[in-house]
């Protein structure tokens, strides 16, 4: 059943999303390697990742991302924010090792960057976080393009060459119509549009479409393949509007699940549970009522709204705790593929 009362994008009949569990995150990279195999093993593509997963607190990819404006100043979405393109050195250089020499022919001499001075790359800060012994704080964030509502990288384009499909609102780039002005990088506050210095023209994750669509050589449909290979299971993919789905209840009726960055405006619709940790310990190694991660960091992330979902997590874990019944804490819990993923329930429309 689709739920009215949703907001999506005008012209698209039903908006595909994502949960993503930041409790189940263990930063193994399986992710970002299924994409990275399936999308950008291509001449030009060496330095994208469609899907990475970062430290938090922590630089990201590429590197300040947050600091480089883009998306809209408010939410009447009638004036886009100014942004800037990410230098090469922002994402990193593409390093090359002598994975031959070392591993098959036995050259004695270290696995590191052959053509480089390594001084930065993706995820190059793992695993710092914040903090100090024995209170520090970090925790992994995938991301991918967020496929948004209000996408301010298609209102970028002159030549409308990145669009929102009709029927299901991914964002894709017309590889015809590009001519790699790179508007839509500047524009989207994200920096998950990236461009091909060889094809010259804009390259995305596209929500992995031929496997939401049956297109594979089983005929059957597939959720995306950083989902499917996700090693803990941590992502939901179906509709917002599919009422009857875990999505729409973690987003819309529990609304624990939230966009990253709303004061951007764009209306992501990938959305984040929040993550939690053990209290702090004081230096004798009592546990103290402070809470690990500090809540002001999480409302730079995800806005005040992460304060009630926090606050309802944890008063449903205690229901649980306590011997009752907790749908939520169930949704979070299900394992079942049935559920987890949800791609056909408007197949008929």
């Amino acid at each position: 059943m689709a739920h009215d009362d949703v907001d999506i994008a005008e012209g698209v009949d039903h908006q595909v999303a994502m949960v993503m569990d930041l409790n189940k995150c263990i930063g193994c990279q399986t992710c970002t390697v299924a994409c990275e195999t399936l999308w950008t093993e291509r001449e030009g593509t060496e330095y994208m990742y469609w899907n990475n997963v970062e430290t938090r607190p922590g630089s990201g990819y590429p590197r300040d991302w947050e600091e480089k404006g883009g998306g809209w100043e408010s939410e009447e979405h009638n004036q886009r924010s100014v942004g800037e393109i990410p230098s090469q050195q922002d994402y990193g250089e593409d390093w090359e090792f002598d994975h031959e020499g070392i591993l098959k022919e036995g050259a004695e001499k270290a696995l590191e960057p052959e053509n480089v001075d390594p001084e930065w790359g993706p995820n190059w800060d793992e695993d710092q976080g914040a903090g100090e012994h024995p209170n520090s704080y970090h925790f992994y964030m995938p991301r991918i393009c967020n496929h948004c509502t209000h996408p301010s990288c298609v209102e970028a384009c002159p030549r409308k060459a990145i669009y929102k499909r009709e029927e299901d609102g991914v964002v894709l780039v017309d590889q015809e119509r590009c001519r790699g002005y790179r508007y839509c990088v500047e524009g989207c506050p994200y920096k998950k549009v990236y461009y091909n210095a060889v094809t010259k023209r804009s390259e995305k994750c596209v929500f992995c479409y031929p496997r939401i669509e049956g297109e594979g050589p089983d005929d059957e449909v597939h959720p995306p393949a950083c989902a499917d290979q996700c090693t803990t299971q941590l992502r939901l993919v179906g509709y917002l509007d599919d009422q009857d789905g875990p999505i729409y209840k973690l987003v819309e009726q529990y609304e624990v699940a939230l966009p990253l960055h709303p004061e951007y405006s764009t209306s992501p619709n990938v959305y984040y549970i929040p993550p939690t940790a053990p209290p702090q310990h004081s230096e004798d190694g009592e546990t103290v009522d402070v809470e690990r991660i500090p809540r002001s960091y999480l409302e730079e992330l995800f806005g005040e709204q992460v304060n009630d979902a926090l606050d309802t997590i944890e008063r449903e874990r205690a229901k649980v705790e306590r011997g009752g019944h907790s749908e939520l804490m169930e949704i979070l819990q299900d394992k079942n593929p049935a559920q987890q993923y949800r791609l056909e329930v408007f197949s008929d429309d």
